[in-house]
């Protein structure tokens, strides 16, 4: 044991006392200096959005309460180079190591093999640990030792590679490593200004950040409310849920606490012969291993937070529509059960899973809109944006995945509304324009007789739009814009093969069909790498399937799997949308961005890349509806679990 070592402990998104690998292993090996360090610049285009600061805020001032009752106390720096600051940290306590817990979205695993190859080279050890995650990407792997590209076969090996539970038990006492940096309080960190206040204020009723608060989240679900998850889970509106997400992303509760809580009670109900209680908890760990898989995709394919795993969409004539994309963020598209959860995530923050997948599949399919833009707009909106699952949410949505939905798949809104929503309680409630609508007709008032509409102070085109598309012409639209894109790759392929095609291309563009990632092993490690430490991916030659299963030959085992995100991108704003607008946008923000107060960027990496145009002939064929007996599994990133 290094009783004399000093050690700092960089917090990020593992913000808790308990189950924390990092902070056990440098209270165990002498002083501590707990750091927390915030760098605006560093985010880039993920800079997180006004509620998922205000959740980090809350965070931190529970953790510094924590950590202060054991003993030490919670540097908080801003900084606009997190090495720099811990250097600065380093120095002024003489320490000679640093621990941290390990992060897998493409710009934490780029800043911190830089960071970790930096201290190396000065001889400071750093010790990297798993705090967030049941398996490490780089211990999944087939039976060929190559990355799996399916769900169902990636959470079928990975149980099996589970190991007995472990948990890292809160330190009793800390011992703090004598010395100082300029530090600043929460409030200076800049992580809400006084214009956000008011709104941030409405959060604080209905949530509690903190990781002793997940603690009793976790409880108050695994007793109450689990046994009854595989009945309630679809049900929207209301908290049918688990309401974890945002502590999961915090780190605020490890995930391994959370399965095996939910483990322990489904072996109790199996003994007791209770199969309600049995698929409820299969259910939710299924929904735990989603979550899992996000990290294992971001992980092994580092450009899918800009590009499908699958190559399909590279030639899709995308519908850049400036007015049909603030048409669906403002809840103005006409399908009621898509504005309703619009307008619920802009006022609140969150949205119910089934919710996502309906807007996100809308958003998509109907209006033919680029995903990374959705993604973009869930980022910088969601309470519990989480970019890793996020990105597998969308791409799902997208038919980029591999065991996705087919992108020819046309989910109809009104069907769904009264699947879901077949009272219609949750549309009133956020569309109060029609409240007064009848049942009948609260999921297709365009069908409504004028009796009802007038009865119900209901005016299309006036208080309440008109669909922005009908269904069948957003059906013919999509399948002719599918066979644009299949004409386009047709022609692509043959150009190459017949070696006319001169065109010169990044060639990681096809790195998700041709090549599949293998960690290498037996590599020499640094002096002050081991076993538990972080790695990186390396590309090897594989076997990637370049065309998703037929689905007519193989059944999708899970489907409508939803995660939070959105690519917080640099550009310029248009100043049209005033009314309303991402609500993420601090003013700190907005002076890095240059950008107006009340207005949406998008993208400027995709921005200039799609086909504006209209969609003219036959569709070649005929767009799959949903299943709607299919199972909608929930995927724990959007608060559901």
């Amino acid at each position: 044991m290094e009783s004399n070592s000093k050690t700092i402990v960089w917090f990020r998104r593992d913000l808790r006392i308990e189950d924390n690998p990092a902070l056990a292993a440098a209270a165990r090996n002498g002083s501590v200096f707990p750091v927390f360090i915030w760098s605006p610049k560093e985010e880039g285009q993920f800079y997180p959005g006004r509620v998922s600061r205000w959740w980090l805020k809350q965070s931190l001032i529970h953790l510094e309460q924590s950590l202060k009752s054991l003993g030490a106390e919670l540097v908080l720096i801003k900084a606009q180079s997190t090495l720099s600051a811990l250097l600065d940290c380093i120095e002024a306590v003489g320490a000679t190591k640093v621990v941290y817990n390990h992060l897998y979205d493409p710009v934490s695993l780029v800043r911190d093999h830089n960071i970790k190859q930096k201290l190396g080279e000065l001889g400071i050890s750093v010790q990297s640990y798993n705090g967030d995650l049941l398996n490490e990407p780089w211990e999944v792997y087939d039976d060929d030792g190559k990355v799996f590209t399916t769900f169902d076969a990636y959470w079928e090996k990975s149980l099996r590679l589970q190991k007995e539970p472990v948990s890292h038990l809160p330190p009793w006492k800390l011992i703090p490593a004598a010395g100082s940096v300029k530090m600043c309080s929460v409030e200076e960190l800049g992580l809400e200004n006084e214009s956000e206040k008011s709104s941030n204020a409405l959060l604080g009723k209905g949530w509690a950040p903190g990781w002793s608060n997940a603690d009793k989240a976790l409880t108050e679900f695994v007793e109450n409310q689990l046994l009854a998850y595989s009945k309630d889970r679809l049900r929207v509106g209301g908290n049918s849920t688990s309401l974890l997400s945002p502590y999961l992303h915090f780190g605020e509760v490890s995930v391994r606490k959370v399965f095996n809580s939910v483990r322990l009670k489904q072996i109790l109900w199996t003994k007791e012969g209770n199969s309600v209680g049995d698929e409820s908890a299969s259910l939710y760990l299924r929904a735990i291993g989603l979550r899992e898989y996000s990290r294992y995709i971001c992980f092994n394919f580092p450009f899918t937070h800009e590009r499908s795993l699958l190559n399909n969409l590279k030639f899709f004539p995308w519908n850049a529509d400036q007015a049909r994309f603030k048409a669906w963020r403002q809840g103005r598209t006409g399908y009621p059960l898509v504005d309703a959860g619009m307008r619920e995530l802009w006022a609140t923050g969150w949205i119910h899973n089934k919710i996502r997948v309906i807007v996100a599949s809308f958003f998509v399919k109907f209006l033919l809109l680029p995903w990374q833009w959705g993604m973009k707009y869930f980022w910088d909106t969601l309470l519990d944006a989480d970019l890793e699952s996020d990105i597998i949410g969308w791409q799902y949505i997208s038919g980029s995945l591999p065991d996705g939905h087919e992108l020819e798949r046309l989910d109809n809104p009104e069907v769904q509304g009264f699947n879901y929503d077949p009272e219609g309680e949750y549309v009133r409630h956020w569309l109060p324009e029609l409240a007064r609508m009848p049942a009948e007709w609260i999921h297709h008032p365009w069908d409504a007789p004028l009796t009802v509409l007038k009865a119900a102070g209901v005016e299309l085109g006036m208080n309440y739009p008109n669909p922005i598309i009908d269904v069948d012409v957003a059906r013919d639209r999509l399948m002719q814009a599918i066979f644009i894109m299949r004409e386009k790759e047709a022609a692509a392929n043959a150009a190459d093969a017949n070696g006319t095609n001169e065109v010169v291309f990044d060639n990681s563009e096809n790195v998700g069909d041709s090549v599949n990632p293998k960690v290498v092993k037996g590599k020499v490690p640094c002096p002050s790498s081991s076993s538990y430490d972080q790695r990186v991916p390396s590309m090897q030659k594989g076997s990637t399937n370049k065309k998703r299963p037929n689905p007519v030959e193989e059944e999708k085992k899970f489907k409508d799997n939803w995660l939070s995100c959105k690519i917080k991108t640099e550009g310029k704003i248009s100043k049209a949308d005033d009314d309303l607008c991402s609500t993420a946008e601090s003013s700190s923000m907005k002076k890095q961005m240059t950008t107006s107060r009340n207005s949406f960027s998008v993208p400027q990496a995709i921005s200039m890349s799609y086909d504006i145009k209209s969609f003219d002939g036959e569709a070649s064929s005929h767009v799959k509806l949903q299943n709607e007996e299919e199972i909608d599994m929930e995927i724990n990133s959007c608060k559901n679990e």
